[in-house]
């Protein structure tokens, strides 16, 4: 055997191993080091004579279609008025979006109106000194809370390590409301559930996440996917704990077509990779359970689509040899289910074996979009709104 083929044979099972391993292999090993060495927190009793003030920030550019729904729903929340701050900064909103908030000023709500658009984390920076709360929870503009969120967000602090709790976000159709919680997305919401065990939660939902204000500083201005950065940079600065609250519940719609979905997701992929560059240091396994977490969740499923594509380049190059060759025609049925899936309606057979194999290529595929992205020029915090249903 040469030595060219010798590396080729290592290259195609490595990646075939990480691309496994991270997937496949990585949701058994996290649950059981969650049952052998993590535990089980229990939420603190909320004492009502002490809830500490808080404060809901909520980004918005160009969200007319929803704002005033989103405004009376944060003002529904189960929470003592005296003690909640509404934020609403617009990030050189050119619709009525901050027309539609003004009215609400008169009953507690503050509207911060950016005259010139900047992205995210530089609105973010900016309102983070306007804020008057103990506590701060951000929240996007799309997003509907249960009313005892804040609640059940808030009772965690009680206890001093914690320093910030990630709540659950379920997933709704656009037209008709109802729950649509894809079997990736219970699957990803499982591996928050055993990280929070182990004390190693990867970032939070930025549909519902609270945070220490003390904790709370500013990030670079060009970063993509802050609700990521915002709570891992606190936890790497302070050690705090990071933790998962499935009652803390908040509601917002899927991406109403392919396309914006995987705009969405190249732009998380390119994200990921600017994100490295400020938490790489969580990678030290001096840091524990985080430096595990963060390599296998995070960065091998990264890498998965740079792994993808070695394997059927040194499949390719194997082809000759059997074993190989039924490799390849396997490779090949997969991406060629991907692609039916893309099409296939509901109610046909195999429908969701074909949906899953799609959903898997083509998040991929945005991943290694994202990347390309990343390496082709700075990135910015601007971000193109979902279109909403109103």
């Amino acid at each position: 055997m040469n030595a060219l083929r010798l590396v080729t044979i290592w290259v195609f099972w490595l990646c075939a191993g990480g691309g496994v391993y991270s997937y496949a292999l990585y949701p058994l090993v996290v649950y059981f080091a969650a049952r052998l060495f993590g535990r089980r927190r229990s939420a603190p009793s909320l004492d009502e004579t002490g809830l500490p003030e808080i404060s809901l920030l909520i980004a918005a550019h160009n969200e007319e279609a929803v704002i005033a729904g989103r405004v009376q729903n944060a003002m529904e929340l189960d929470y003592p008025r005296e003690k909640l701050q509404i934020v609403i900064a617009c990030d050189g909103s050119t619709d009525r979006t901050a027309e539609l908030v003004k009215p609400f000023a008169g009953q507690g709500v503050r509207l911060i109106d950016y005259s010139a658009r900047r992205g995210k984390a530089t609105v973010l920076n900016d309102a983070m000194g306007q804020l008057t709360g103990q506590i701060v929870l951000l929240s996007d503009a799309n997003t509907y809370t249960d009313a005892s969120a804040a609640r059940n967000l808030v009772r965690w602090f009680i206890d001093p390590s914690v320093g910030a709790v990630c709540g659950r976000l379920v997933l709704t159709d656009p037209e008709s409301g109802k729950n649509v919680d894809s079997l990736y997305w219970r699957y990803e919401t499982f591996l928050k559930k055993q990280e929070s065990r182990l004390g190693a939660l990867l970032g939070s939902n930025g549909a519902i996440y609270a945070i220490r204000r003390e904790l709370l500083q500013p990030i670079p201005n060009s970063t993509i996917i802050d609700d990521f950065v915002i709570p891992l940079r606190a936890k790497q600065r302070s050690g705090c704990d990071i933790v998962y609250d499935s009652d803390a519940v908040a509601r917002e719609e899927t991406a109403p077509d392919v396309a914006t979905e995987f705009r969405r997701r190249s732009r998380i992929g390119a994200g990921g990779w600017q994100a490295i560059g400020m938490l790489w240091r969580l990678l030290d396994p001096a840091r524990g359970w985080i430096a595990f977490t963060f390599f296998s969740h995070k960065i091998l499923r990264w890498l998965c689509p740079f792994f993808l594509v070695l394997m059927v380049v040194s499949n390719l190059m194997l082809c000759r040899q059997r074993v190989y060759g039924i490799l390849m025609a396997a490779q090949v049925t997969f991406y060629a289910a991907a692609l039916v899936g893309r099409h296939v309606p509901k109610g046909m057979p195999l429908n969701k074996l074909l949906r899953l194999a799609n959903m898997f290529a083509s998040m991929n595929a945005a991943l290694l979009v994202g990347f390309f992205r990343w390496i082709s020029g700075p990135q910015t915090g601007i971000w193109r709104p979902t279109r909403r249903v109103a």
